[in-house]
C-alpha cells in the first residue's frame, strides 16, 4: 500500500510513547514490582487513560502550562486509592511517577533507530518533556540527534505549532519532515500540516489482552510492521 515517495524526506520525527517505547508492559512490571498483587496491566492502562483529559485541561486553559510529568502525577494521585495503593509515601509516589523516564524500548527500536539515522535526521516529536525524554534515551540507549518535546513549543500535539515547529527548528519545509507514529490521529494532524506520514505497527501496545487494530490507511506515505522494515522501505 505504500506510495511511491516524491522525496526522500530529510527529518524523521517520531513519536515515542508507544511507537519507540512500550509504555503499557514498562509501567505494568513497575507496579508489580512495587506492589506485587496489583493488577499491573490495569493500572497503567487507567494511568494512560488520564493522559488526553489531563491534556485537554492544559489545551482549554483551565491549568496552565504544564509538563507531562506533572500531568502524569496528578494522574496517579488520583487513580491510587482504585488499586489500594493510597498509603504509598511522598518518596514511593515519586519513584513510581518517573517509571515514565524508564520506559523499555520494542525489540526493534535502537537497531532500528540506529539505521535510520545513517541517512536521516532523527528526533523525537512527543508530549513528553524534555527531561523525560532525554532520561529515555539515556537509559534505553535510543540514539537520537535531537529531542524536541511539546515543551519546546509550549503546545501539545496534536497542535499544528508542534508539527511546523519540526520544520522551523531544521529549516526545511513541511514536506521534507516524516511523523512516524504508532497513532493514526497523530499521522492525521501531521499531513494537515502538510508532513508526510509514516505508520508503524504496534499491536501490543495496549497489552497483547488488548491487541490494536493496526490495519493500513491509505493516506499515510508509508505503512511498516516496525522500524528495521521503515528502515528497509527508505533505503538504510
Amino acid at each position: 500500500m505504500n506510495k511511491q515517495l516524491a522525496a526522500l524526506p530529510k527529518v524523521l520525527a517520531f513519536d515515542v510513547f508507544g511507537t519507540v517505547v512500550d509504555w503499557h508492559g514498562s509501567i505494568a512490571r513497575e507496579v508489580q514490582a512495587l506492589r506485587p498483587g496489583v493488577d499491573g496491566g490495569a493500572f497503567a492502562l487507567a494511568w494512560r487513560a488520564g493522559y488526553r483529559p489531563a491534556m485537554q485541561r492544559v489545551m482549554s486553559g483551565e491549568l496552565g502550562w504544564t509538563l507531562i510529568d506533572d500531568l502524569h502525577r496528578m494522574i496517579l494521585d488520583s487513580i491510587l486509592p482504585q488499586f489500594g495503593l493510597d498509603d504509598l509515601g511522598e518518596a514511593q509516589r515519586q519513584h513510581l511517577n518517573k517509571a515514565w523516564h524508564r520506559l523499555d524500548p520494542w525489540p526493534d527500536t535502537v537497531a532500528g533507530l540506529t539505521r535510520l539515522k545513517s541517512r536521516f535526521t532523527i528526533t523525537t516529536l512527543s508530549n513528553g518533556n524534555i527531561g523525560l525524554l532525554t532520561n529515555m534515551a539515556k537509559r534505553a540507549g535510543l540514539p537520537w540527534d535531537c529531542v524536541l518535546s511539546a515543551e519546546v513549543f509550549r503546545a501539545y500535539k496534536p497542535s499544528p505549532e508542534t508539527y511546523l515547529g519540526v520544520a522551523r527548528v531544521f529549516d526545511v519545509a513541511p514536506d521534507e519532515v516524516m511523523l512516524v507514529a504508532a497513532h493514526q490521529d497523530d499521522l492525521a494532524a501531521a499531513r494537515s500540516c502538510g508532513l508526510q506520514t509514516a505508520y508503524i505497527e504496534r499491536p501490543a501496545e495496549f497489552g497483547a489482552a488488548n491487541p490494536k487494530d493496526v490495519s493500513p490507511d491509505a493516506a499515510n506515505t508509508l505503512h511498516a510492521k516496525d522500524f528495521l522494515a521503515l528502515a528497509e522501505q527508505l533505503g538504510c
